[in-house]
Formats: C-alpha cells, structure tokens, sequence
C-alpha cells in the first residue's frame, strides 16, 4: 500500500477541524513516560526508490519456505494453495460485507459460510459445524468451556499428545483452574488419559495425529468417556489428514476442533489461522460463534441468513455462550474455494500424497545413524530422537540451507527428556531430493 502524505496546510487543516492545536494534542492521554524519548536514528527522509531498495534487501535476507528443504510442521504445514484460491476470493460476489448483520446484501458471504460449514461438518463427520473461529488453539478453549456447559462438570484432561500452544491457550481461557488436569508429554505415543476420567470428568482433550505425530484411538477413548458420562474433544492441527483417516464423528467424538490452515491458506508467517469447529445436533445451543442457515425469500428464491448467533454482541452478555466477535472469514472462504476445486476424490489423493512422501521421509531417516523414529503410526508428522540436542543441531542444518522441523524444547523447555527431540513434517510439497538433502545433511551432523 503507497504512502500519500498530507501538506502542513492539510494537516493544519484538519487540526482546526478537530480542535486540537498540534499534533501531540492528539496523544495527550498517553503518559509522557511512555512517549519516545530517544532517537530512533533513522534518516529524515530519502527518496522513495532507495527505501523500496532498502526494503528489498532486508527481505532478501529471509529463507522462505520455498527456498530450499522444508520439513517444519507442528500445527503449521506448507501445502501447494492453486492461484485460484487468490484470483477467486478477490471477486466482488464475496466482497459484500465485512460481517453479515443485513442478509439482503451479504449474500455472497453468507453463502460462502453455509458451504463452509457444510464442508467442515463433512470432513469431521458431525452434524453441525459454524462459520468458523479464529484459530485451532482458541477453538479448543472454546470446546473446553462448551463442554463444561453441556454437562455441568468441570473437570476437565487435556492429553499428553496436545500441542503445547493449545495447551498454553486452554490454560490462559481456564486461568490456571483447579480443574484443569494436564498430562505429562507422551512423545513416544503412551499415555494414560483414560485411566483419569471419573464422574466429575466435563470431557477429555485427545489431538490425532498428536502433536508428535502418533495416530490416537479415537473410538477407545469415545467409549471411556462416555461411561463415565464425560465428552470426547477431538483435535486436529492437520486437517489433510481426514482425507485418508476415519471422520471423529463416526468414532464417537463429541465436539472436533481443527486448524484449517493446510487448505487454502499459505504459512504468512504465523497468521492468520482458521478454526473449524464442528458437534453434535443436540450440542448446538451451546456452540459458539455463529451459523449460517439456508432459507427462501418472499418470491421463494434461495437465500441464506445468520440462523444462529449465541454471541454476546447479539444477546444480552449473561446469556451468551462466547465473547468471540466473528469469523475468520477470509480465511474460510479460501479454504472452502481450495476445498471446492479439490473435490472429494482430489482431497482423498492430495491426503495419500501426504502419507506417501512422510513414510519415504520415515524410511530414509531409520537409516540415519544417531537417530531413531519414535512413530509407529503417523501420517505426515513423525518424532526423532537424535544423539545431539535437537536445538543446536537444527541450527546447523539451517545455516545449510534445511529446515529440519521443530525441536521440542522450543515448545518445552521446562522438560529436560525432550532435548533431542525433532518433530518432522512432510506434504505433498516435499521431493526425494529434499528427502535426501535432509538425511545426508543429517548424517554429516551427527558424524
């Protein structure tokens, strides 16, 4: 976006306008000890091309995912997004409104949400799914809250298996709770979850794949938690998984949380995300955010409108279910338009191509010395142990060019059994010869 600066006549202007007599007027209310009081050594001013120059060269200093061996995940994965996904969601049909409070002129919009939703209550294999929340992490607190309200428990067991930063933002909802019951890592795939579920049990929080790659039972730990009277949260940080595994909500899952970012949406550098939260029918009072329905107008054409919203900017606050304030809509409209061109038959092949290049991945890394596949299931992710510390080591490689996953200690550096860790992901994106980059590279470190 271009810089357009105004005179000092505009600006006196416009002061004049608004009653103020300088410009600092306007920061009155900031406390002067807040206030820069240090140069910033910055020159004053240069001409245009050279700070786009400038610019340029400060980016240049990035490795893009795109520039070489790619091998990060960890609730963040690199997937091809087709120029289409871009072209279509820049039309006028989906530009209609910020958020769709007057239906007559947010068709485009709404539309969009019900397909979307639509789609997600198919991957997931509930009944119903909303128009989105902001992200995997905070739909989780959210499916946390739901299901204390569903069944007026509290307790609630977040597995060993969840991601830390899900973890972190269910701890930041709950504030640290009593209540609250975090298991210890299960980097090998162990874990105990269902021996702590008892009658004041609200649910149990299960990721599959986990957080270090391993497929969980989803219909042993349904069953668990049913005859206790609890609720079974499913987590997804993978979406492209469920195109080769079983729909939760065929296994028994109550409420399935997932992170949609895989489909339609690129890295950007950590944002933003897309939430995808879907339940079962009789669960849908107490699902937050909002639902888009499909109805017919007066002349009895097609139409779609806010079915439900359970927000407190639309009812009085004591009764609202959630204080979030929208949806990711932008970003749900790409993933429904990349899903939409995929198709489900595309969708199914995009998933084995994923599996197909991680279980190379997993082969040619047994053979690495020093380092040992923790996985015996997975299906794009895997856990390594290395016989360095992972931190230091991925550095190295870094600096050659690789990016070789996420060291666990980053996520946990108050655990000291998860030094050596590595989680690895590989997609569709993923060639032998990067495959090959990482193991030799790997290799030579470890030697």
């Amino acid at each position: 976006m271009r810089y357009l600066p105004h005179s000092d006549h505009e600006r006196a202007e416009m002061l004049g306008v608004i009653g103020a007599a300088n410009i600092d007027a306007l920061f009155s209310a900031v406390p002067a000890r807040a206030l820069k009081s240090f140069d910033l050594g910055l020159p004053a001013h240069s001409p245009e091309f050279l700070v786009e120059a400038h610019m340029r060269a400060l980016a240049a200093k990035n490795h893009a995912g795109a520039d070489g061996p790619f091998f990060v995940g960890a609730g963040a994965y690199r997937h091809h997004v087709p120029a289409t996904v871009d072209h279509l969601i820049q039309r006028s049909e989906w530009l209609t409104a910020y958020t769709p409070y007057q239906p007559e002129i947010s068709q485009g919009t709404l539309q969009m949400l019900f397909e979307f939703q639509t789609q997600a209550a198919k991957l997931t294999g509930m009944d119903v799914a909303n128009a989105s929340l902001y992200d995997g992490s905070t739909g989780t607190a959210e499916a946390v809250l739901m299901a204390r309200r569903l069944t007026r428990r509290n307790k609630i067991v977040l597995s060993g298996g969840l991601h830390p930063h899900y973890r972190d933002v269910v701890r930041a909802y709950l504030k640290d709770d009593a209540d609250l019951q975090i298991l210890s890592a299960s980097p090998e795939g162990q874990g105990d979850i269902l021996d702590h579920i008892d009658e004041t049990t609200a649910a149990i929080v299960v990721q599959t794949p986990d957080f270090y790659g391993h497929l969980r039972n989803i219909k042993t730990a349904a069953d668990a938690a049913h005859a206790k009277g609890a609720l079974l949260i499913v987590v997804i940080t993978e979406v492209v998984s469920l195109g080769l595994l079983e729909a939760p909500g065929a296994l028994g899952a109550d409420i399935v949380v997932a992170e949609g970012q895989s489909i339609g949406n690129a890295l950007n550098f950590g944002g933003p995300y897309l939430g995808l939260m879907a339940t079962r029918k009789e669960f849908i009072r107490q699902m937050p955010g909002r639902l888009c329905g499909e109805t017919v107008d007066a002349d009895g054409q097609r139409g779609f409108v806010l079915t439900l919203s359970t927000r407190e900017q639309h009812i009085r606050r004591e009764k609202a279910t959630s204080n979030i304030c929208t949806n990711s809509g932008l970003c749900a409209l790409a993933f429904s338009i990349h899903m939409g061109l995929l198709g489900e038959a595309g969708f199914t092949r995009l998933a084995r191509l994923n599996h197909a290049q991680a279980s190379k991945l997993a082969d040619a890394l047994a053979g690495v010395p020093g380092v040992e596949v923790l996985n015996k299931t997975f299906f794009n992710e895997m856990t390594i142990s290395t016989a360095q510390p992972a931190v230091a080591l991925v550095e190295r490689l870094a600096q050659r060019g690789i990016l070789a996953g996420v060291p666990v200690s980053r996520l946990e550096p108050t655990d000291p059994s998860v030094v050596n860790l590595i989680v690895l992901a590989a997609t569709e994106l993923t060639t032998d010869a990067d495959i090959a980059a990482l193991t030799t590279a790997l290799a030579e470190e470890l030697a």
